[in-house]
């Protein structure tokens, strides 16, 4: 053979050495796969380069059986241990295994608002596509596949966040903190959490039926004098699937960390149709801030014991709630003195309301995401509120406008109105 190796001995070693790569003795893993599984085992990549070098390499082989069969594996074993989408640092690269190519949409490209260069590249002849991209270490971000008119949850990756809209596939960056406090911890006491309970608003405010329900403290039997937050979007800060705050008040109150707090959860929907009317009362509604203030609050104020100063009394929101919330403290100073706000919906009206007005009796937590969120009009409101000198907690996180964002933050306006020093 002149002292050289032929193509087929080439070949051969070439998929020996490969296999060898992708299945490691369990011993050298970085993590511990469950012991009933014993294939694929996952090789733990070190870097991107490495990453994309083995697929390359994969593309290589030249028997096609072989060649689909260890792309195959190597495929299952990321979505075995969760590693798809693949990321590492600030670099994440999506995966798409079909026939026709894919394009991603989510929090990171206003859900498709920007298309160039979403799209995924085919890997050479293979059914699998990829998208590379950069985001900070410790975001993270709903996002959905879509292959022509179809928007589908990636099918291998089984992180799912719930959104007002249904539930979406997660991306979580490798820096990014799972929020504690939204998982019930070991023997928490549950407070209670009512029914539906129903207002008839009067005919010069809102001249409709609204849904309420409420949430009691563990312990409210033995309290007296309770501080009332009003949740805007009740139904869904209180769904465990989105804003999850039952859990988190439960955690926060059995542990000590905040007072007792009475908790009213608003629904925007229309009891009898079902029709949601938060794009009418939010937007800056003296009629509905007036109904929460002079109809709402006189009735849980007269039926729970609850402390009547508007210094110890919150409303929260995001979004046009969170608008809202801002509209409160600018008009209704006199009954809620607690401002939250995620990811504030602020028209310009509001914040130059705001500029021009004189300092008023608040106390303000505020946040925003940073990717396709809030955070112009939110930063523009915080440096008008720094330089009125108003008590302030102040957020950014590396997320884009969902309900993955809002839950985990829930727990921070509760800590700075309520908190336990």
């Amino acid at each position: 053979m002149n002292g050289f190796l032929s193509q087929k001995h080439k070949t051969l070693i070439l998929q020996f050495v490969l296999l060898y790569m992708m299945i490691l003795p369990a011993s050298c893993q970085k993590s511990d796969p469950d012991p009933s599984i014993t294939f694929p085992v996952y090789r733990a990549f070190e870097s991107i380069k490495g990453f994309t070098s083995t697929w390359d390499s994969l593309l290589l082989i030249a028997d096609s059986t072989v060649r689909k069969q260890q792309m195959s594996d190597l495929w299952d074993s990321l979505k075995l241990h969760q590693q798809i989408p693949f990321r590492i640092n600030d670099t994440v690269i999506f995966m798409y295994n079909g026939v026709s190519q894919p394009m991603w949409a989510g929090d990171f490209n206003g859900w498709g608002s920007e298309t160039v260069n979403w799209s995924g590249n085919r890997l050479g002849k293979s059914p699998y596509w990829w998208l590379k991209k950069n985001f900070p270490n410790d975001a993270r971000l709903d996002y959905k596949i879509v292959v022509g008119n179809n928007w589908m949850l990636d099918p291998a990756n089984k992180e799912v966040q719930y959104s007002g809209f249904g539930p979406n596939s997660v991306l979580k960056m490798p820096d990014w903190v799972f929020p504690e406090e939204t998982i019930r911890q070991e023997g928490v006491v549950k407070g209670t959490f009512s029914d539906n309970q129903q207002i008839q608003s009067n005919a010069s405010n809102l001249n409709y039926k609204v849904n309420y329900r409420v949430y009691l403290p563990y312990n409210y039997a033995t309290v007296s004098n309770c501080p009332v937050i009003y949740i805007t979007d009740g139904h869904e800060y209180s769904d465990d699937r989105l804003g999850a705050m039952l859990i988190v008040l439960d955690n926060l109150i059995f542990s000590g960390k905040i007072e007792p707090v009475i908790a009213i959860f608003i629904d925007p929907r229309d009891p009898s149709s079902g029709n949601n009317r938060r794009m009418s009362e939010y937007r800056a509604n003296l009629k509905f801030a007036n109904f929460v203030s002079d109809e709402l609050v006189p009735f849980i104020d007269n039926n729970y014991k609850t402390t009547t100063s508007a210094s110890k009394r919150a409303i929260l929101g995001t979004s046009l709630g969170g608008w809202n919330s801002a509209f409160f403290g600018f008009t209704r100073s006199d009954k809620f003195q607690l401002i939250g706000i995620h990811s504030p919906a602020f028209d310009d009206a509001i914040i130059q309301n705001f500029q021009n007005s004189n300092k008023l009796p608040l106390k303000i937590y505020m946040s925003t995401g940073t990717i396709f969120d809030t955070k112009t009009k939110a930063r523009q409101m915080r440096d008008i509120l720094i330089a009125k000198e108003y008590p302030l907690s102040y957020k950014e996180v590396n997320e884009g406008h969902s309900w993955g964002n809002w839950r985990a933050l829930i727990d921070e306006p509760l800590l700075y109105f309520f908190g336990n020093k």
